[in-house]
């Protein structure tokens, strides 16, 4: 597709992600069926409370990761500015949407250009699977490089290229390039999915050709393949509504592929985590980072930096509360307290 048609797109995804129907009602992270246990004698202030992660060589003061969702225009860079911007005061990791645009026109590269306002954060750029093949290990290694970032995050949209009318039609190839960026790159390669979630199986394959770093992006927040059938006409209309509920759900993705790739291996939990009590239950079932973008996207297009940074306190309030009620002092503490698992959660960690 053509400079044009993709800077289009990426506007087109702003308006739908800001206002439209994105995340369906019947679509569940299943995170309402994790239950942390009331410690009624936490024996702590909210003080003691030490959130503080690494991640991509960096210690985050927090452990949160604001994922990466646009770029490619100049509305997507004043949200890649503000967003940034948050991050670095807050200490949190951020991610910049896909660098498509940028590789097919490099004047479009100021959009993703968030150094100048947030020099110490941790960074990732973001390309997708299949633009990878044809960019290769030397390409996507200067997209990185061009915004100065310390990681790559390499987006699998099987979902969405499906039902998005300009999308990729053919996914051969993939284990191979991801093999190739993982050599390359060792722990500054994350790979993401984009909201219909990562599998044990799929996790494990990639662990073994080398991947440190993963985001299981599962089913329950803004569906992708909504997005794109929103956007759809004709009979992909009607497909793209019959999948805008495919996926593997965020709290059964997080537990499954923890269980599977073991403690080494780094896990964000994105896809429909919206809260600071949500991020505990991500954390809670394994993950080392909760992620998010649309509460901060909604809340920066409504109300400008400070209704992001009102957002985002209130998020960090509720972590560090659902840490102290449950008489835990880090993030690790937390995954050795207990917790019930109940519904269909409990049905398909037992599938998985």
């Amino acid at each position: 597709m053509g400079d044009e048609t993709t800077a289009r797109r990426k506007d087109a995804h702003l308006d739908l992600c800001a206002t439209g129907d994105v995340e369906p009602a019947r679509n569940s992270t299943l995170l309402e069926d994790v239950h942390l246990i009331h410690c009624a004698m936490p024996e702590m202030a909210v003080e003691d409370v030490d959130l503080s992660t690494p991640f991509l060589g960096k210690r985050l003061k927090a452990p949160l990761l604001v994922t990466g969702m646009t770029g490619g225009t100049d509305r997507a860079g004043v949200v890649n500015r503000d967003l940034a911007l948050l991050a670095e005061r807050h200490g949190l990791a951020f991610g910049v949407g896909s660098q498509r645009a940028m590789a097919e026109d490099s004047a479009r590269a100021a959009s993703y250009a968030v150094r100048d306002v947030a020099p110490t954060v941790a960074l990732l750029g973001n390309i997708g699977l299949y633009q990878a093949i044809g960019l290769g290990v030397d390409g996507v290694r200067r997209l990185m490089d061009a915004i100065g970032a310390d990681g790559m995050a390499l987006h699998l949209n099987a979902g969405q290229e499906l039902t998005q009318p300009e999308g990729d039609r053919d996914f051969r190839g993939g284990y191979r390039v991801v093999e190739e960026l993982a050599r390359a790159m060792g722990d500054r390669l994350l790979v993401k999915e984009t909201g219909c979630g990562i599998g044990p199986d799929v996790a494990r394959r990639l662990v073994e050709l080398g991947v440190r770093n993963l985001d299981v992006s599962g089913l329950g927040g803004t569906s992708w393949v909504r997005v794109e059938q929103l956007r759809a006409v004709g009979s992909q209309v009607q497909v793209g509504e019959e999948f805008s509920g495919w996926g593997i759900p965020t709290a059964a993705a997080i537990a499954s592929v923890r269980k599977a790739v073991g403690p080494e291996v780094r896990l964000v939990a994105s896809g429909g985590v919206r809260g600071g009590l949500e991020s505990a239950k991500v954390l809670a079932l394994g993950a080392d980072l909760a992620g998010m973008a649309l509460p901060l996207f909604r809340a920066q297009q409504q109300g400008g930096l400070p209704a992001a940074e009102e957002a985002l306190k209130i998020i960090l309030t509720g972590l560090r509360q659902a840490l102290v009620l449950t008489g835990s002092r880090t993030v690790a503490q937390l995954r050795q307290r207990p917790r019930v698992v109940t519904g269909a959660l409990k049905d398909w960690l037992a599938a998985l």
